[in-house]
């Protein structure tokens, strides 16, 4: 089942969707929206050529990766103590999102979810302080890097990641890991599996434990409000939803 959302600021509980994690259809990728979503552990995730509306997502068994404990094969360190490459924190944000969107052509895919309507909406993020990049230079070319959102000094979520040369998106991966590490953070919020992550040290975590990560943060807190009936607002006073207005059928997506 998935519900759909109207121009107020809320959604549904997580725990009304389907297995894979999709939960809700409409709204926008507005700041404030951004702000709910991942607060509550929640992204966009649709095919844009396909939908119009966006499409959020919240798997309930989430892919992490403590930043303590992400491996490093030996020939990762080879690699690293050549020095080859310098790596950078939001140095080009924008320049790394048209990479993860370009990459091996995958913006040309009917089934892409990465495009400039993500770079619009992500960009302020950035400007604000709430999403951050990383990335792997050789000489002056961009070869590798990543972006993500952080909310939360607790947890960064991790949303894309693109490589020009071999192991270019590990190199960023690691670097972030030791970064956060130092910063204190907890988990890293991969979202999915991959086997690629899995190789980095990715294992599953439940949802609840997630989100009780998460919330622990009383920036976090300060966000995001639960409703007794599970649905989620911001603080900052949405009007009130009648949810069995907003249900739709997984037959009309």
């Amino acid at each position: 089942m998935w519900v759909e959302l109207d121009e107020d600021m809320w959604f549904p509980s997580p725990y009304l969707g389907e297995e894979d994690g999709f939960f809700a259809v409409g709204g926008d990728l507005s700041i404030p929206r951004l702000m709910l979503a991942y607060a509550n552990g929640i992204f966009p995730w649709y095919a844009y050529k396909k939908s119009e509306k966006p499409i959020w997502c919240c798997p309930l068994q989430r892919y992490v990766i403590k930043p303590a404990e992400v491996h490093v094969s030996h020939s990762m360190r080879t690699l690293m103590n050549k020095n080859r490459y310098r790596i950078s924190f939001d140095e080009d944000f924008k320049g790394v999102l048209q990479n993860c969107m370009t990459v091996n052509s995958r913006d040309a895919d009917g089934n892409a979810w990465l495009g400039t309507h993500i770079i619009d909406a992500y960009e302020p993020l950035c400007q604000q302080g709430m999403a951050h990049s990383v990335e792997v230079w050789e000489d002056d070319r961009l070869v590798g890097g990543l972006y993500g959102v952080q909310i939360s000094d607790r947890m960064f979520v991790g949303e894309s990641m693109f490589s020009r040369v071999p192991s270019g998106s590990k190199l960023a991966l690691i670097a972030l890991a030791r970064h956060l590490e130092e910063k204190g953070t907890e988990i890293i919020d991969c979202q999915c599996h991959t086997p690629h992550l899995e190789s980095m040290g990715g294992r599953y975590m439940p949802y609840g434990q997630y989100i009780s990560i998460l919330h622990a943060d009383p920036e976090v807190a300060r966000i995001t409000r639960v409703a007794d009936n599970g649905f989620l607002y911001l603080r900052i006073g949405p009007k009130r939803c009648t949810s069995n207005r907003y249900l739709i059928s997984d037959r009309n997506r």
